[in-house]
């Protein structure tokens, strides 16, 4: 298996949209046309914060990566956050996952950012197998809060 990773290019989203249907269902999220335009929209246009690599394997996508740099106060330095980290079930277990966060990493040392972020599904079990070689597991909790929701804070 010999596979490229590569940025996301303008002409990857007939390409890319397979993979990220597959993200998508994978989390029991519904993937409209909207949103994904919208995202699309996002990785290819170079003033926006997130953007995105492929890993493509005989001209086929198998691998997509979507990050963003973050500011750190606390560490007064910048982060680069990996909102997407998927794999074609067919190319998973051949270090393609690998790949796409070493090229993460190898921008976050190029760019002088002070880590590699990301989050995961607690019953997402086979990636952590993988996460754990690569990065340090955290202690902090997630929280989400819906800004319409009634009450609270």
């Amino acid at each position: 298996m010999t596979v490229q990773i590569r940025p996301i290019a303008d002409g990857d989203f007939f390409n890319w949209i397979g993979l990220y249907e597959g993200y998508n269902s994978f989390y029991n999220k519904q993937l409209t046309d909207q949103k994904a335009l919208i995202l699309w929209s996002w990785l290819v246009d170079k003033n926006h914060e997130s953007f995105g690599y492929v890993a493509e394997e005989d001209g086929e996508l198998i691998g997509l990566a979507h990050l963003r740099e973050f500011a750190r106060p606390l560490d007064a330095s910048r982060g680069l956050f990996l909102d997407d980290l998927y794999v074609a079930d067919s190319a998973r277990g051949n270090g393609v996952g690998a790949a796409l966060l070493e090229t993460a990493k190898d921008y976050a040392r190029e760019n002088r950012l002070s880590v590699v972020r990301w989050i995961t599904a607690s019953d997402n079990e086979v990636a952590q197998l993988l996460y754990d070689k690569v990065a340090e597991r955290t202690d902090w909790v997630t929280y989400d809060m819906d800004p319409n929701a009634e009450g609270g804070a």
